[in-house]
């Protein structure tokens, strides 16, 4: 009978072949490029979504260490880096392969492996990491369902634990998750040399919109003296300015294809959105205005798509954009008098927009 271990070693070897079938050659010990780094892979099984957050005292180190596909996997690579093995790993990945078979894989055909420090997470939830014996103190990594955290360089273990924990502890969509994780180990020293720049990058399948297998959210800090401020900064525009319109596409999905609960989820994420942007007390006006176009198109909440609409306004009291959501939401909400009003009021800023006088009418005629 074969053993588990042989039956192991007979799938890293076909591993191995299949690197050299992609036409990769076994990989040499490459010229030493140190980078102190923290990073997390996980994914959500829920909504298939899977994604890498990362910091270093590293220029840029959002083009070089994340790598993630729908369907495959997500990859980090890091500490002596060589980042041909992020998209290596994720091609190992497509193949069916699980985050533990890819990472022996790595292993197999690399010599200069001890310099080397990895996360890997597939599709289905497994995970593993690898710190080699060469990576520079602190240096080390944790495990669990559905996610790997590592770091090098690090202020100490607790950074790596902080990591973990604030993961397994924060509720809502993934990437939140991830920044939370940031964060966490950053307020427990982070990489002790210092902070410099960061990066999200999370992946997810859709049939109307391929470019999410890759790009689903990839938001980038290439250069700033707090990049995980940063990162979540922008990650608060991103939501607003783009997402919210994703979630609801997804939910439109969901409910055509019968799973109402799943439809539920991704819209509830839009009212999670917009909650945290008025209980922060967002000022950014794309933000707010997005964020209630989206709710009021979609008849969904219209009492905090008002509140917002109504901080954009005060904001910028001419701005015909914000003031046609603002008439929406009115309109929306049963108030069609208040509606005609407030187009009215952005028809006399710009008097010569057919839209604004085809909104009018609408709000006039009751035409939902």
């Amino acid at each position: 009978m074969t053993s588990c271990s042989a039956r192991l070693g007979v799938k890293a070897a076909l591993a191995v072949a299949a690197l050299s079938a992609f036409g990769w050659a076994p990989q040499a010990a490459s010229a030493k490029v140190v980078m102190g780094t923290f990073s997390i892979v996980a994914c959500d099984t829920v909504t298939q979504e899977l994604g890498v957050a990362v910091q270093s005292k590293y220029f840029s180190v959002g083009g070089v260490v994340p790598w993630a596909e729908a369907g495959a996997g997500a990859v980090a690579t890091q500490a002596n880096v060589n980042p041909s093995l992020g998209p290596r790993a994720i091609a190992l990945l497509r193949t069916g392969l699980s985050a533990p078979e890819v990472m022996r894989a790595l292993a197999a055909a690399d010599s200069g492996w001890e310099g080397r420090q990895f996360g890997i997470v597939d599709a289905q939830g497994q995970s593993a990491n690898w710190t080699g014996k060469r990576c520079l103190d602190w240096a080390g990594g944790e495990t669990g369902p559905g996610f790997a955290c590592q770091g090098n360089i690090l202020a100490g273990k607790g950074v790596v634990e902080g990591m973990a924990k604030a993961f397994r502890e924060t509720r809502g969509e993934l990437a939140e998750r991830l920044i939370a994780a940031l964060e966490a180990a950053q307020a427990a020293g982070g990489d002790k040399r210092g902070m410099q720049s960061a990066a999200l990058i999370v992946v997810r399948p859709s049939t109307t919109n391929p470019e999410y297998r890759e790009r689903y959210i990839d938001l980038r800090v290439e250069d700033h003296k707090t990049p995980i401020k940063e990162l979540r900064r922008v990650w608060e525009i991103h939501q607003g300015f783009h997402l919210a319109n994703a979630h609801l596409i997804y939910a439109s999905q969901l409910e055509a294809a019968g799973k109402p609960e799943l439809a539920k989820l991704e819209r509830d994420r839009v009212g999670e959105t917009l909650q945290r942007a008025l209980a922060r007390g967002e000022r950014d006006t794309s933000v707010l205005n997005g964020l209630a176009w989206a709710c009021a198109t979609n008849a969904i909440f219209l009492s905090d798509a008002l509140r917002a609409a109504e901080r954009a306004t005060r904001a910028e009291p001419k701005n015909v954009d914000i003031l046609d959501t603002l008439g929406e939401v009115h309109f929306r909400m049963g108030n069609a008098a208040k509606a005609v009003e407030v187009e009215s009021r952005a028809a006399s800023i710009d008097p010569k927009s057919q839209y604004l006088k085809d909104q009018i009418a609408r709000f006039k005629g009751g035409e939902k």
